[in-house]
């Protein structure tokens, strides 16, 4: 397809594609150019990250959703995941939707995953939007000894697994403003099945640094100023090591879509306009 090329809305709204040894599931919806959203850490792979964005993105746009490795839709061997694998993964489903180039969106792990997408097949990649990402782990204590912590609860206590992933995901303004009630309602909304604590250790062995710069898409970064699980200077960071890229700051935790949905919506359509 030319950069110009759009998919239209009478596609098969659910499809799968053959990965090595997985059968990768996504969704797409809407029509015109192509739009693909990486999730985030956790079985519920993109119905958690995007299910409440997607009106946002679908008028205009065809809106992809893969689920990769470790998520609830996606079956594999169920091995250790890498960046380079799940970039495959996203590869294989842009393939598949005849949908390329797209502009693509990943958030927290799929950052990475992401960025390596755009290094690995820039033909692939039109525009790149990282959110809340980071380029490596074992170098920064603190996303070490975080991430090396949710291992340890989600064997140990799975409940204290869901608060702490709470605590970190959101700020503590929007915490205490939509009250005790809604914080409990979050707390199980992570469970840390075997594929999340797969994403988890994924987490915790995350390096990039060598992809950075083979990047050519018009990139923006997205950093979360509250951001208690990937601290924002991971974002600049990022933005630092992608020539020519965007940057942009939202004040919120890390889940900043959830949080100031309205200003992530807004930044989303600036750097890729309606067509």
């Amino acid at each position: 397809m030319s950069a110009e090329a759009t998919l239209t809305a009478t596609a098969p709204r659910t499809a799968t594609v053959r990965v090595a040894d997985a059968e990768v599931h996504y969704d797409r919806a809407g029509s015109g150019p192509a739009l693909v959203l990486v999730h985030g850490t956790g079985s519920g792979g993109a119905a958690v990250n995007w299910g409440r964005l997607l009106p946002r993105f679908t008028a205009d746009r065809t809106v992809i959703t893969p689920d990769l490795s470790g998520t609830e839709r996606t079956v594999d061997g169920g091995g250790p995941l890498t960046v380079e694998g799940l970039a495959a993964q996203v590869i294989a489903v842009i393939e598949d939707a005849d949908a390329g180039p797209v502009d693509l969106l990943g958030f927290s792990m799929g950052a990475p995953v992401s960025a390596a997408v755009a290094a690995l097949r820039p033909d692939l990649v039109r525009r790149l939007i990282l959110v809340a990402g980071w380029a490596h782990t074992d170098s920064d204590e603190y996303l070490r000894n975080l991430f090396t912590l949710w291992k340890q609860l989600g064997t140990s206590d799975p409940a204290a697994f869901g608060r702490a992933v709470a605590m970190t995901g959101f700020s503590r303004g929007f915490l205490n403003a939509i009250g005790r009630a809604q914080v409990e309602l979050l707390i199980p909304n992570m469970p840390p099945t075997s594929g999340t604590l797969r994403h988890v250790d994924l987490d915790t062995r995350i390096d990039i640094r060598d992809l950075l710069p083979r990047i050519q898409a018009e990139t923006l970064v997205i950093g979360c100023t509250q951001d208690i699980t990937v601290p924002v200077e991971n974002s600049r960071a990022l933005h630092a090591a992608i020539a020519d890229s965007r940057y942009a700051e939202i004040d919120a935790g890390h889940v900043a879509f959830f949080e100031k949905e309205d200003e992530f919506v807004r930044l989303v359509h600036e750097f890729v306009p309606a067509p």
